[in-house]
């Protein structure tokens, strides 16, 4: 059975837009394996909170863009559950944004690897090994 990819909220975004070019070799490499791509249910709200604020264009509705990024893409969609949230508020106490832990923990749960080039993700022991940036 392939291994799960957990994309963060920016290489999902990436990802749907064809942005190939931001993603370091490792991550291309695993990403052309052809695995399972997932992402959090959390990047879903940071994406849709963006587009609110005007800080990231999305060519359609937010639901719209959802719908399209998702199942048709090959992403699956990941669902937080009560085992994700728990060990999202048990994480080392690196920093609080809610979002990126429950990517964390997604990613922990699944026992998945983690794409993602958020500087802060290196400092958690808890993804040693699971994390390509």
């Amino acid at each position: 059975m392939p291994q799960m990819i957990v994309l963060d909220t920016h290489a999902w975004f990436w990802w749907i837009n064809l942005e190939h070019q931001r993603f370091s070799a490792s991550m291309w490499a695993a990403l052309e394996r052809g695995e399972t791509l997932g992402v959090s249910v959390g990047s879903c709200y940071e994406i849709a909170l963006a587009a609110r604020r005007g800080r990231l264009l999305l060519p359609c509705a937010t639901s719209q863009w959802f719908l399209e990024a998702l199942e048709p893409s090959g992403v699956r969609l990941l669902p937080l559950s009560p085992e994700i949230a728990g060990l999202a508020v048990d994480l080392t106490a690196i920093h609080r944004d809610p979002f990126d832990r429950m990517i964390i923990a997604t990613t922990l749960i699944h026992e998945a690897t983690l794409i993602s080039l958020d500087r802060v993700f290196h400092h958690y022991p808890e993804l040693r090994d699971r994390l390509l940036a």
